[in-house]
């Protein structure tokens, strides 16, 4: 089974939890509400769940062996740092109002 894609949902900056992603396997099954958790000084994923009766979380779907959800693990945090860039990046460009784009280039940033 490959990963086809991975789409990087929200993004948080407090608490454990630094993102929300869906994940598209062989181009024909996604799964959604991967959880990018940081803790510990380590990330790590979480796979979608949902609560029981008993006040316990059972996951929806799951690796079934460790070495597919370390290649699901490392893809997903590696689709979070490059969403994160990209962020930051985005914060950094030069921002400028409709009216200063129709009047060209040397408009003042905002």
């Amino acid at each position: 089974m490959q990963i086809t894609d991975i789409k990087i949902r929200k993004l948080f900056d407090d608490g454990p939890m630094k993102a929300v992603a869906s994940v598209t396997f062989d181009s024909q099954l996604a799964v959604h509400d991967i959880k990018v958790i940081h803790a510990r000084d380590r990330f790590f994923i979480v796979m979608p769940s949902r609560k029981n009766p008993d006040e316990t979380y059972r996951d929806i779907v799951h690796p079934i062996n460790a070495q597919f959800r370390a290649q699901l693990e490392e893809a997903v945090i590696a689709a979070y740092e490059e969403a994160l860039a990209a962020a930051a990046e985005a914060e950094e460009a030069p921002r400028y109002t409709e009216e200063e784009l129709a009047e060209g280039v040397n408009a003042p940033l905002l």
